[in-house]
């Protein structure tokens, strides 16, 4: 098992009722984000739907909030800035952008499941400009140089 990190969890009063973000299984990776308002979503629209939360994420870790692989499969909905990511100074409540790809409305409830969210620790960069970096086998081979099979 990897790090594990305290993250502290404000709701507003539109969450009331609402279960707090958890993992479904013990092998989880993601915890569930569920819902904190009810909408309909055309076929093509998309819209930023609440959760009725806040987080306070730790300096050094970051949240990625990520689709739910079965929304986008049966009815074509997902997210639009996919992985989402929640930085350790962001305060705010968090909204999952979601799109309706599919042909039908899509409906949401309160309480509905619509995103994933996981905790990872990260690095920061320090950059150093060169004239020139080390060559590789794949040098500029850009999207799909590397082939298939």
């Amino acid at each position: 098992m990897g790090a594990t990190v305290e993250i502290k969890i404000k709701r507003d009063a539109s969450s009331r009722g609402v279960s707090l973000p958890s993992y479904a299984t013990d092998g989880a990776a993601g915890m569930d984000l569920r819902a904190s308002e009810e909408m309909e979503l055309p076929p093509g629209g998309r819209s930023a739907v609440r959760t009725g939360i806040c987080i306070e994420i730790p300096c050094g870790w970051e949240g990625q909030v990520r689709p739910r692989s079965g929304l986008a499969l049966k009815h074509g909905v997902t997210l639009l800035n996919s992985p989402g990511t929640i930085d350790s100074d962001y305060r705010g409540e968090i909204r999952v952008i979601l799109v309706n790809f599919g042909q039908e409305i899509f409906s949401i409830k309160k309480g509905d499941r619509i995103a994933q969210i996981i905790f990872s620790p990260h690095g920061r960069a320090e950059l150093r400009e060169t004239e020139e970096i080390s060559d590789t086998k794949r040098a500029s081979g850009g999207f799909g140089s590397t082939g298939v099979v």
